[in-house]
């Protein structure tokens, strides 16, 4: 049996880097709090809970005194940093680069022009939707479907966002219904603020899942990144199913296959693929 782990797949460059910084501040033995789930990976969070990563939520957070917090690569909106100041909370801020860039963006579009609609195309209550819209004092709509654009007002002025792990297609596509729908005088910019190399795992791992009798896609359920990858997978090949981990692989999907492809999510760690490909050589042969 061909087993073959997808080498696109697994964790993008910033939660790579939150991890990372995570690891260095744990091995300096000092406490360390991490406001939200480092990673949408039950597995991942479990490992670095039992190095001593504490893992807080915002209500929490806004109790803490003089105490070193890891923001995750998701990025937080200005509040978060003010209460922090107030706090003596120490920020060890792990925003990924590209995220931080793109609330740079919105809050600069806000404080020049604060009556435009400034519409962010991403999935409402997601970490980096709240960091992205908390730029604009909430004032920011946010629409997670294409549908959704009716909801415009064409009249007004609309400077278009993406939160950085959607879909270029469907990004495109509320692009172009707004330039068909934008009244004269009314001034449209839309931005495309879609990182590539979350965007790029899209073709890839569709190309991926054809090679392949069955696939394993290894995701936690909470991961919005991976339900759109599996469902791509799924598409592709409908031999394709979701586990979290290898004690989930049903021994039935096994039977009468000759290739198993396995691949991930931006949130799925390379230790875990090798884990599912482990089990498999150990128990399904």
């Amino acid at each position: 049996m061909l087993i073959e782990i997808d080498s696109s797949s697994g964790f993008c460059f910033g939660v790579t880097t939150a991890i990372n910084k995570a690891e260095e501040e744990l091995a300096k033995g000092s406490t360390l709090y991490c406001l939200g789930d480092i990673v949408h990976n039950g597995m991942e969070c479990d490992r670095l809970r039992e190095m001593g990563l504490i893992t807080i939520d915002h209500e929490q957070f806004a109790q803490l005194h003089n105490a070193k917090v890891l923001l995750r690569a998701h990025g937080e909106p200005p509040e978060t940093y003010k209460i922090a100041e107030q706090n003596n909370i120490e920020i060890i801020d792990a925003t990924c680069p590209v995220v931080l860039q793109l609330q740079k963006r919105i809050k600069k579009q806000f404080t020049t022009n604060p009556d435009a609609q400034i519409v962010i195309f991403g999935k409402n209550g997601h970490a980096e939707v709240l960091g992205l819209v908390g730029q604009t004092k909430q004032r920011a709509i946010v629409i997670e479907h294409a549908d959704e654009v009716t909801r415009l007002d064409f009249s007004h002025d609309i400077y278009l966002y993406s939160q950085t792990t959607k879909s270029l297609d469907e990004f495109h596509s509320i692009i172009d219904y707004i330039q068909a729908h934008i009244s004269e005088g009314a001034n449209f910019q839309w931005f495309d603020t879609i990182c590539r190399q979350v965007a790029n795992r899209m073709p890839n791992i569709c190309t991926f899942a054809t090679k392949h009798d069955l696939i394993l896609f290894v995701s936690g359920r909470k991961s919005s990144n991976g339900k759109v990858l599996f469902n791509a997978c799924k598409e592709q090949n409908p031999h394709t199913y979701l586990v979290e981990g290898p004690e989930e692989i049903n021994p039935e999907w096994i039977s009468n296959v000759n290739s198993i492809g396995i691949c991930g999510a931006t949130s799925t760690p390379k230790w875990l693929m090798e884990q599912v490909a482990d089990r498999i050589r150990n128990n399904f042969k």
